[in-house]
């Protein structure tokens, strides 16, 4: 399984979990811990990951940081901790203090479902301000998977990282940036705008005049320009196959069904991944395979269409979720998500188990 399934099947553990979490303890050993299991490290080895690490800050003595990871006894990643139900707003002044007196490179705070990444861009042994990497871990995006990959046991190399850092930083700020400016436009982005396309005097008047133009015309534009990359790729994808149509009949009909038309999708793969879990006390994960077609996305045992487990509907408006009965006939309920697999559990592990003794 790739990293970014292994992600996302953990961020389901961490939506059941975080509810149920109260205290910062329980945070660490339920999703802190496994979080840093999840990217190679033994967390049980003290050696390699050692808990209450002791950094001594000026005249004070004995000040710990909750965890910091070890490479040829040295640390080279301190991690401060704090309560899922915490924000981590104020909360990087300790890490802060415990960065420069030690010879760790990044450091980071979490609240096990928010992680913050930190590094000495600005000034060197001394901790910016703010994250060059920051990411939830519900929201799983693959940009930032890919960063995270960086941060893997087997992948861990300091200059890599940091190479990367201030380009990563930066593009991060400019689109915290303009998400801020779609959703309310702040006067000087109104005033710069206005420079361009307005002769008048940007009092503020006129730039409060202008305000909701400026939103409308941003989202506008955004919504515009992904409605033209989506016809685009429609067309391409429905555009004829020159040279199927110079071959014989029987050529072309081979050709024709060779055009791709399916694209699986990241919601259907997410379905996938489910059963796969609620399947995993039964039957060996990679024996649990996918099969999709124009009309629906099939989900068999061992790569047989005729063995399968359960078909996905999740194009259209109405999401459906279809089983195979014991008369050969097929049965039909409507879920509002993916996660709604999880409420068929009994029917999926009763199916696979007779497939199993097909």
């Amino acid at each position: 399984m790739d990293f970014i399934d292994e992600l996302k099947q953990f961020a389901k553990r961490v939506e059941r979990l975080k509810e149920t979490i109260t205290t910062e303890e329980a945070t660490k050993t339920s999703i802190i811990m496994p979080f840093f299991q999840l990217l190679g490290y033994d967390v049980f080895d003290p050696t390699e990951f050692l808990p209450e690490f002791t950094a001594d800050v000026g005249i004070k003595k004995g000040e710990k940081v909750d965890y910091a990871i070890i490479k040829d006894g040295q640390p080279v990643i301190l991690i401060e901790a704090k309560w899922c139900g915490d924000t981590l707003e104020k909360h990087d002044s300790q890490l802060f203090r415990y960065f420069g007196t030690t010879s760790a490179k990044f450091a980071i705070l979490t609240n096990g479902i928010r992680y913050q990444f930190f590094t000495d861009l600005e000034e060197k042994n001394k901790m910016d301000s703010r994250p060059f990497l920051e990411f939830d871990i519900t929201n799983v995006k693959k940009p930032y998977v890919n960063e995270l990959k960086k941060f893997h046991k087997n992948a861990f190399d300091v200059e890599t990282i940091f190479d990367t850092a201030e380009e990563l930083k930066y593009s991060n700020e400019i689109m915290k940036f303009m998400d801020q400016q779609l959703s309310e436009p702040s006067d000087n982005f109104v005033r710069y705008i206005l420079g361009e396309v307005y002769s008048g005097m940007r009092t503020q008047n006129v730039i409060d005049k202008f305000r909701d133009i400026v939103k409308k015309s941003l989202n506008q534009y955004i919504n515009e320009l992904m409605s033209d990359k989506i016809t685009a790729a429609l067309r391409a994808s429905s555009a004829p196959n020159k040279e199927a149509e110079e071959t014989s009949d029987e050529s072309e009909v081979s050709a024709t069904e060779e055009v791709p038309r399916i694209v699986t999708t990241e919601e259907e793969l997410e379905g996938l991944f489910i059963v796969r879990h609620i399947l995993g006390d039964i039957v060996d994960k990679e024996r649990i395979n996918h099969r999709d077609t124009e009309s629906y996305f099939g989900i068999v045992l061992d790569d047989n269409r005729l063995k399968w487990i359960c078909r996905l509907h999740l194009d259209g408006t109405r999401k459906r979720v279809t089983f195979p009965t014991e008369d050969k006939s097929r049965i039909t309920h409507d879920i509002n998500t993916v996660d709604d697999l999880y409420k068929y559990s009994g029917e999926l592990k009763a199916i696979a188990s007779s497939r199993l003794s097909d």
